[in-house]
């Protein structure tokens, strides 16, 4: 069986996040959406109500489960018997900074194996932090997220934003 992670923090997850998992699904018997518990930063969304959001989302797509972890990516891909770990790449930076995670998980785990999907164009430029910091300030984040999780995300600021 084919298996494949997408990890993140996906918090909140964004449309960019959705396209690969859109995309990403097809290659694997199995793709792994994993949501990352990182104690060390401050999370707008808890990670139970990121994994709802995520299961929400991707509700009757075959081949796609919902996890969440903590510790390091390469235990959870051997408890999963994943072969791959998919990421997403919007720049040059982003590049530099997945290469160096990949030829580390590399390193650790040979047996594991990096693929990187190329964000749309559309999306090449948002982020899990751009959209906290647009709709914290009340502005409008309709095209950077899922339509489920918009209003998710306004009423963690208390904004009331009519659309």
């Amino acid at each position: 069986m084919k298996i494949g992670i997408y990890p993140g923090s996906f918090d909140p997850v964004t449309a960019g996040h959705f396209d690969i998992i859109k995309r990403a699904k097809g290659l694997f018997d199995l793709l792994i959406v994993a949501v990352l518990k990182n104690s060390s930063k401050h999370s707008l969304f808890t990670i139970e109500e990121r994994v709802t959001m995520l299961r929400d989302l991707t509700i009757g797509m075959e081949h796609v489960k919902i996890d969440s972890f903590e510790g390091l990516l390469i235990d959870f891909a051997r408890e999963n018997r994943a072969g791959y770990i998919v990421r997403g790449l919007r720049s040059m930076t982003d590049f530099e900074f997945e290469m160096q995670f990949a030829r580390g998980n590399n390193r650790l785990a040979p047996e594991l194996e990096t693929i990187f999907f190329v964000a749309d164009i559309k999306q090449s430029f948002v982020s899990s932090s751009i959209v906290k910091e647009i709709a914290m300030h009340g502005g409008d984040i309709t095209e950077f997220v899922p339509d489920s999780v918009i209003d998710k995300i306004y009423t963690k600021y208390g904004k009331d934003v009519t659309r």
